[in-house]
């Protein structure tokens, strides 16, 4: 297909990366305004106690009138080790948490100043651990009524601001805590990569509905 919207995504979920796979172009949109409660600065993994969300904050101000690009993260509190704790917690005894977690280490041991360079350098992480090259083009001016398919606030956390997606049917796969909780679908890519590791693409491509 031609080209898409997304917005900027913090370890964004299982959907979002099947929209990098079935497109040739992503604009990853960084003019919009700020979005609370959104994937922008959180994801959702599967832990001991269930379904877990995890938020960046950032600094507080008009938010609402600042561009996503230019949004501060808020360092004031240990964020990053208490993400990184809780990953460990939920992942450590899932197959490829070994294989893949020494290359995400870094991500939560510098820290970058605004969320959308440190989102966009956790796709790119992503992407390499998934063996995937898309081509990501960082939009200059914000496009309400874009020609190109918008998913910029239909990927949502929240169900009742979740729209329509034809193209998008999860596929179920093994996870760590499945008989507690049961299959909880479309969570971070990264409970995917730590449970499926290589097979995950053939997850992704077989969670595209043509």
């Amino acid at each position: 297909m031609a080209d898409v919207y997304l917005s900027t995504a913090y370890f964004p979920p299982i959907q979002y990366f099947c929209k990098l796979l079935e497109y040739n172009t992503i604009i990853i949109e960084a003019e919009e305004h700020y979005q609370k409660q959104s994937y922008r600065n959180r994801c959702r993994i599967l832990g001991p106690n269930g379904a877990q969300s995890l938020s960046i904050p950032v600094e507080r101000g008009r938010l609402r009138e600042i561009p996503i690009r230019d949004i501060k993260i808020d360092y004031s509190m240990s964020w990053q080790s208490n993400h990184f704790r809780s990953i460990k917690t939920a992942y450590r005894s899932a197959p490829y948490y070994e294989h893949y977690m020494d290359n995400l280490i870094p991500l939560f041991q510098t820290q970058d100043k605004f969320l959308f360079d440190y989102n966009l350098r956790i796709i790119e992480q992503l992407n390499a651990s998934l063996e995937i090259n898309p081509e990501l083009i960082i939009s200059k001016s914000f496009d309400k009524n874009p020609e190109f398919d918008d998913f910029r606030d239909a990927i949502h956390p929240k169900k009742r601001m979740q729209k329509e997606d034809s193209h998008f049917q999860p596929k179920e796969y093994m996870q760590v805590f499945m008989e507690k909780h049961g299959f909880q679908e479309n969570l971070s890519i990264l409970d995917l990569l730590m449970n499926e590791g290589p097979l995950s693409i053939a997850t992704i491509k077989e969670s595209i509905r043509h």
